[in-house]
């Protein structure tokens, strides 16, 4: 028996940010990717979370212009 796997490829959004900064948690509640700030705190400190290619386990990292936050196979790129 043989089993197909289909690979999806990740979907970028794109967000625009005003300030110079908005920390990791907020940057996820402004992107409709967690349903709350707990939810945030639960995937950010489970290591469910990338920012720039790396697990992020703090929900305060800053995310600045450029910076690209990953979280269930999409890409969230702060404008």
């Amino acid at each position: 028996m043989k089993i197909k796997v289909k690979v999806v490829p990740k979907q970028e959004i794109h967000k625009k940010i005003d300030t110079d900064f908005v920390k990791l948690d907020s940057f996820l509640k402004l992107n409709d990717a967690v349903q709350s700030g707990g939810h945030a705190k639960v995937v950010i400190q489970g290591g469910e979370v990338k920012v720039n290619g790396e697990t992020c386990l703090q929900r305060g990292k800053k995310i600045r212009k450029g910076d690209r936050v990953e979280f269930e196979r999409k890409i969230y790129i702060a404008e």
